[in-house]
This record gives structure tokens, C-alpha cells and sequence, in this order.
């Protein structure tokens, strides 16, 4: 790929990507906002551990307000929470003829493109393992599907030019025409991955759990009934299966669904969500409302009622504000919202 790579936002996905594409022999510039991040980047590198591969790889790093440039290829690897306020400051760096490529949880590609222009965004999806650790290092704990498309569905000489990128990062990267399947499969995923976090249970132990998986299969039911009347087709992906989470789903796929996606956990290194790390040891503000809040509204819009997703985000606001403790009885009260 020609000219630099620009990753704006060097934590655990920005911070794992940019550093393959670093040991691939690409040009790659970091942008962070944390100023400590930063500085430690350009003065040691940026160190990635983990049992995948190891490696410090140097890169220049810069705050926001200290970039200098335009890019033809810029990944935005902020929270979802942090995309809106991102965006003005990262819009003027992404060239006439560049593109933005949403590498985050969510449904971040909408909020890009009324910025920079659906003709210049360009739909990600990932689901590896990977934790932002302290600064100048990073974490990559698990392998995981990594997916690109082009909004329209259509195949383009970029996006097969972005999809040779990817396989620099993971060999079984996936160029697809249905980016808003993988979108909508990743949000039912993650719904389920908030409700791990409520307790202090690991991913694979709370998807383990037989009495934990009606409220699990019901709230990844709705989220499902939503993205049905949106008219996406979700995709399957590291164990999670669309068709376990569609109304009336035979038993026996719901159970297979739960079993692959346990297994994929346990071979992780990565153990809990990084929502469970936001609220456990970083005590800061999840992605709850950013990527939970637009299944309600489309909901709402759609006529569809989606009062456990609603009331999921409650019980991770009550965490955040410090009034209802890490704990597996948040299940027991979180099933209290199933009719």
C-alpha cells in the first residue's frame, strides 16, 4: 500500500494492527490521545505481548492537535463512545480520494460517513483478542475474525487492495459484500459479551453457564429481531451462529452456538471483555450506550420492543456510577426483565 498507514487510535485494536503492518514492512503513523501512550511510543516503540508473537516495533506517534498531513488509508480504532468527538479532528487528514475504515466495535461506519462521506468509509469488523495494558504496550491475546466490505456490497479495487492489507495482520482475513451482517452479528455477539461483564466470570464461564443461557439466548434474540427488520442477513463468525438467535431457533442450534463460541473463548488468552476491564480495572465509562443504545433506538423505530437490551444498559450505567457491585447475582437480576 502506498504512502503511510494513519492509525488513529493506538490502543488494543489500533495498537495490534499498525504493529503487523509495521512487520510487514509498511509505513505506519500512530495518533493517540493519551500524551503518555504517545511519548513512550516514540521513545521505546510500541511492544506488543501475548502468546501470538511478540515484537517492539518504532512508528512515529503524535497527539491530535500535533498531526501534520492527509492519508489515503486511515483506520479509526477509538471506542465508539470517543467516534463522534474523534471525527472533526481526524476528517481533515483523510485525502480527496482516501477512505476511513472503521475498525471498532458498534456501528461506528454511520457517524463516519455523515462526516468524511459513505464514498470514503469503508466497513471493518474484528473480533481478536487484544488489551491495552499501559503506555507503549499492548496486549494480543487471541486470534479472531477480521472482516472488510465496502458499505454498498459492492467489490472494488480498494477494498480487494484493503483486504491484502488485512492478511498482513491475519492470514484468514475476509473481504465480504455483507459488512452490515458481520456489523449486526458482532452487536448480538456483544450484547451478550455486556452480560458476561456483569459479573467477575470470565466470557467462557458465563457462556458456560446452562443457567445463565435462556437470558443470554433471549437478549441475543432481540438484538436479532432487530438487525431481521432492518433487512440485514447477520453473518456467522468464531462460534457465533445468527441462526441460534432468531425467534423460535431449535434447541439444538442454540446449544451448538454456545458450545463453538465457549471454545473459542477458551483457546483466548483473553479471558474477559474489554467492558469488563473498563469496568473492573480501569473504572471508566463502557461502550454500553454507543453500541447498545442504537439497537433500542432502531428498535423503537421498527416497532420492536428491546427491553432487556435497554435494561442491560441500565445495570452497566448502575456499575460505571459505582451503585450495584461486579457480581454474578446482576444475572439473577437481569432475568427479572424476561416476559
Amino acid at each position: 500500500m502506498s504512502g503511510p498507514i494513519l492509525i488513529w487510535g493506538a490502543g488494543a485494536i489500533g495498537g495490534c494492527l499498525g504493529a503487523a503492518f509495521l512487520r510487514a514492512g509498511h509505513e505506519v503513523v500512530f495518533v493517540d490521545n493519551v500524551p503518555e501512550h504517545v511519548q513512550a511510543i516514540n521513545r521505546v516503540g510500541l511492544k506488543i505481548v501475548g502468546p501470538i508473537w511478540e515484537d517492539t516495533l518504532r512508528a512515529p506517534a503524535f497527539l491530535p492537535g500535533d498531526l501534520a498531513g492527509q492519508f489515503a488509508c486511515t483506520f479509526l480504532c477509538v471506542k465508539a463512545l470517543h467516534t463522534e468527538a474523534a471525527l472533526p479532528e481526524l476528517a481533515p487528514h483523510v485525502a480527496t480520494d482516501g477512505y476511513v475504515v472503521s475498525a471498532q466495535n458498534g456501528l461506528n461506519e454511520i457517524a463516519i460517513a455523515r462526516v468524511v462521506g459513505t464514498g470514503r468509509t469503508i466497513g471493518c469488523f474484528v473480533n481478536f483478542g487484544a488489551d491495552y495494558l499501559e503506555p507503549g504496550v499492548v496486549t494480543y491475546s487471541g486470534r479472531g475474525a477480521v472482516v472488510v466490505g465496502e458499505l454498498d456490497g459492492t467489490e472494488t479495487d480498494r477494498i480487494r487492495a484493503l483486504h491484502r492489507l488485512m492478511k498482513d495482520f491475519d492470514a484468514d482475513a475476509v473481504l465480504t459484500l455483507n459488512i452490515w451482517g458481520y456489523l449486526w452479528g458482532k452487536l448480538i455477539y456483544g450484547a451478550l459479551l455486556f452480560a458476561t461483564a456483569l459479573t467477575n466470570d470470565s466470557i467462557a464461564d458465563v457462556l458456560d453457564d446452562k443457567g445463565a443461557r435462556p437470558l443470554l439466548t433471549r437478549l441475543g434474540q432481540e438484538v436479532g429481531r432487530v438487525a431481521a427488520a432492518e433487512g440485514v442477513r447477520t453473518e456467522a463468525f468464531n462460534g457465533f451462529d445468527p441462526a441460534a438467535f432468531m425467534p423460535d431457533a431449535p434447541q439444538g442450534v442454540i446449544d451448538r452456538s454456545f458450545e463453538e463460541m465457549v471454545a473459542h473463548n477458551r483457546k483466548s488468552a483473553k479471558t474477559h471483555s474489554g467492558i469488563w476491564r473498563d469496568l473492573a480495572v480501569r473504572k471508566r465509562k463502557t461502550e454500553a450506550e454507543a453500541q447498545l443504545g442504537p439497537i433500542v433506538e432502531t428498535g423503537a423505530r421498527r416497532g420492536i420492543a428491546t427491553p432487556l437490551t435497554a435494561r442491560l444498559i441500565e445495570l452497566v450505567a448502575e456499575i460505571e456510577a459505582g451503585k450495584r457491585p461486579l457480581a454474578a447475582e446482576n444475572l439473577s437480576e437481569f432475568a427479572k426483565g424476561m416476559t
